[in-house]
């Protein structure tokens, strides 16, 4: 089952310094590396909020490699507080810079560079890789290794053909309705007012191909409300309570985050 999340741009409405805003963003893209999270969409509310930018470039900069963030994350102050985002350790992360170490088959992030007018593949071993392929200098890529050490030799290949989770895309959505209309596949909307979330209620989307989207409201309106009107014209989505008998008076988004994705992975490998 290919799972994905939705959450607004207003996540991180709840804190107030920019440090605790980072750390928001730490706890919520490990939830996602921990369950295997395939794609976060970030949906707007109504008007430009710049938590925004904030969210998708830490979503963004977690998600990829060490040894290749300093090509792809020029100074930002974004990244201000980058010192207290805790790594996501992902298999894509995992990497020996040993270049002994690699042989056919492996697979690694890279960045293509260009050398004297020739294309190589920077995969953070010091040594750089030949690509053959039609990606400019500055894209990120992902290979699999045809011949290993010494006579190194890549094809490019998707993330989902590697034979471990090779990490979470980050896309922005204009609004939340039009995500929903346009996703093809199963939804739940996570909301205190759905039925309580059973192993019963989860059978058809578990046992299921079809991709499935996770909804979270905001800190300040829950799915529901974010809708309105709309919410009738939504198909194929289901709402359930991850929470029942809750005694706090909300739940916040990293909770929610933890504790739904949590039941649906158990109940899915039960």
């Amino acid at each position: 089952m290919k799972l994905s999340v939705a959450i607004p741009e207003s996540a991180l409405s709840d804190e107030s310094l920019k440090i605790d805003k980072t750390r928001k963003i730490s706890v919520l893209a490990r939830a996602c590396a921990i369950f295997k999270i395939d794609t976060i969409y970030v949906y707007q509310e109504g008007r430009y909020n710049e938590d925004i930018d904030l969210l998708i470039t830490i979503f963004k900069y977690l998600e990829t490699p060490q040894f290749l963030r300093k090509r792809l994350f020029p100074k930002m102050n974004e990244l201000k507080f980058a010192g207290v985002l805790q790594p996501l350790k992902i298999p894509s992360h995992v990497a020996p810079a040993d270049a002994n170490k690699i042989k056919t088959g492996d697979v690694r992030e890279g960045v293509i560079i260009s050398i004297k007018g020739k294309q190589f593949v920077d995969i953070g071993i010091n040594e750089p890789i030949p690509f053959f392929g039609k990606e400019n200098p500055g894209k990120r890529v992902t290979v699999q290794f045809k011949t290993g050490y010494p006579n190194f030799s890549v094809k490019e290949i998707q993330k989902n053909e590697s034979p471990a989770y090779w990490g979470y895309a980050v896309k922005e959505r204009a609004n939340l309705f039009s995500l929903l209309t346009e996703w093809r596949g199963n939804i739940i909307i996570t909301s205190r007012k759905g039925r309580t979330a059973t192993k019963e209620q989860l059978a058809k989307y578990l046992n299921s191909d079809v991709p499935m989207l996770v909804v979270f409201g905001s800190p300040q309106k829950g799915v529901h409300e974010i809708l309105g009107g709309k919410m009738k014209n939504v198909q194929n989505a289901k709402t359930l309570n991850f929470f029942p008998n809750q005694a706090t008076e909300t739940v916040r988004l990293e909770e929610a985050l933890l504790g739904t994705l949590s039941i649906i992975n158990a109940y899915s490998a039960s």
